[in-house]
């Protein structure tokens, strides 16, 4: 099954969890060493700035630069894309693999963007056109099973030694593209180092017929319950979550709701049984890409002591929208993905409500057509107050989140969340549903927090179109207490939502897995 149809199936017994929630697994520090950095295997299918589909490829590309800072040097093995291929460094070959995966396969080291990477040159399978899961036209391509296999088998020998000289001492796996690498290093008889999986999504597992396995190179023996078999399938995330030494998702609280059948997606069961192996790390964002101080994308830059120059972006943001420059109404700003996870729909229906506490809002994303639809015939209907640009603009997205007074994330489910961590950085309020990682980096400014002065942003649930429509209009008064509202947003602008905190304890566990007898003495 396609990976974004599969997550949208999935994705539609999602139901915001009330029970009572269990203490997240903590990791116990260890000292940074003092000497040679631990070796990391970084595995992911995209990194940003070079190839982005969402999160995923943020998280890839600033994580290296943080474990740097924590002892721990992370070399990040990416499919040759085209623009992969053309960024890369000084590239040189140091693996040939066509004999082992049978066709024109090598792999090549070099630096791009400032990163370290091991870049798998297979061309049949990644020099194509379009993204990096989806044709040009659209549509995903029919063997993604056997492309991302691929990946994972080549990191897998990557990690056996296939480079002269280089051994990692622990494998970290991304997502389901990923999520095979460590079923070749269980199923290999060969010395392997150990492994994490990180799950930023539980909804896109990678489910495969049963008769890709050939092609994989997998043993028979893997494909069992206690393998890669999953409900008749290949299943590469739920590979991962089995056999991987450790599963990390990118915040506590999903840790906690991918345990439950309401959000677990199928795999709340498999979750539950690995116990404390699974915990969850906040992601954090490249404070040198988002800083208000030295953003090239916005009118006016900003900090925190600056504060009061914030406020020439918001007309240039309305007027790249065309909108009313001079207008004074509260601008909603809006930067994600439009679809039913993210709670789109909701947006277009609370939509009068939004118009009639006289706010403005702006839009910027791509995603399901008939929300496409939607906002684009309300942007029709609405020429003054909503403006909607589909498709993705880097720039843009740096000038809502300085511009705009509130950030709306009515998501029905959020594994971490990057944009309410990019608002709370630049002092949008984000308005937001009470889940995953949103309900781990927002204050509510409910009455409590409001007279402590501690609330960074509005937080509703459940997850509801009357929920949403009250937290639009408690945010709209706020706004109009201006006090309470600048101490918002300085408070927000207070909020640590950098990697080190995170790195830290991505590191810890990364020692833990290289050197047990340490931990356990």
């Amino acid at each position: 099954m396609p990976a974004k149809a599969e997550a949208g199936k999935a994705a539609k017994k999602a139901r915001p969890v009330k029970a009572k929630r269990a203490a997240a697994p903590s990791v116990a520090p260890l000292p940074v060493p003092s000497g040679p950095p631990l070796q990391l295997l970084s595995v992911a299918s995209e990194v940003f700035p070079l190839v982005k589909t969402g999160g995923l490829a943020d998280v890839v590309g600033a994580l290296p630069a943080a474990l740097a800072e924590e002892g721990v040097q992370a070399l990040t093995f990416v499919p040759g894309y085209p623009a992969v291929m053309e960024a890369l460094e000084d590239g040189e070959t140091v693996a040939d693999l066509d004999p082992i995966l049978g066709g024109e396969a090598r792999v090549l080291r070099g630096r791009a963007a400032g990163l370290d990477l091991a870049v798998l040159d297979a061309p049949s399978l990644f020099a194509r056109p379009g993204g990096p899961y989806s044709m040009p036209g659209g549509g995903e391509w029919s063997d993604n099973g056997v492309r991302f296999g691929t990946l994972c088998r080549a990191a897998a020998l990557v990690a056996r030694g296939a480079i002269d000289g280089y051994r990692p001492d622990v494998v970290h796996c991304h997502d389901w593209q990923a999520g095979l690498t460590p079923a070749y290093l269980h199923f290999s008889p060969d010395p392997a180092p150990p492994s994490v999986a990180t799950i930023h999504n539980i909804a896109f597992q990678g489910q495969m017929p049963p008769d890709i396995l050939g092609e994989l190179g997998l043993p028979p023996e893997a494909y069992s319950i206690e393998g890669v078999e999953y409900y008749g399938s290949v299943g590469y995330l739920k590979s991962a979550v089995r056999l991987a030494d450790r599963v990390t998702t990118v915040s506590p609280t999903y840790a906690r709701e991918i345990r439950s059948s309401e959000f677990g997606m199928g795999l709340e069961g498999l979750i539950a049984a690995r116990g404390a192996d699974v915990s969850g790390i906040l992601n954090g964002i490249d404070l040198s890409v988002w800083n208000p101080e030295t953003d090239p994308s916005l009118a006016a830059r900003f900090s925190r002591t600056t504060l009061g120059r914030r406020s020439a972006n918001k007309p240039a943001l309305l007027s790249r929208l065309g909108l009313d420059p001079d207008s004074n109404r509260p601008l909603f700003g809006v930067v994600s993905r439009l679809t039913w996870q993210k709670g789109i729909d909701l947006l277009v229906e609370a939509l009068g409500t939004l118009l009639g506490q006289d706010a403005d809002l702006v839009v910027l994303g791509s995603g399901e057509p008939a929300l496409e639809s939607a906002l684009s015939a309300a942007a029709s209907r609405h020429p003054d107050r909503i403006g909607v640009q589909l498709g993705y603009d880097e720039a843009l997205a740096h000038l809502i989140q300085a511009g705009a007074d509130a950030l709306l994330i009515p998501s029905r489910f959020e594994p971490c969340g990057l944009t309410q961590l990019c608002a709370l950085r630049y002092g949008a309020i984000p308005v937001a549903a009470r889940v995953g990682g949103l309900s781990d980096t927002i204050v509510d400014t409910n009455e409590m927090a409001r007279r402590a002065g501690v609330g960074t942003g509005v937080l509703f649930s459940p997850v509801g179109r009357e929920p949403f429509e009250q937290a639009l209009v408690r945010t709209c008064e706020l706004y109009r207490s201006p006090a309470t509202w600048r101490r918002m947003q300085t408070n927000a602008l207070r909020t640590d939502v950098g990697w080190a905190g995170p790195a830290r304890t991505y590191a810890d566990l990364f020692r833990q897995l290289a050197t047990p007898a340490v931990t356990q003495a």
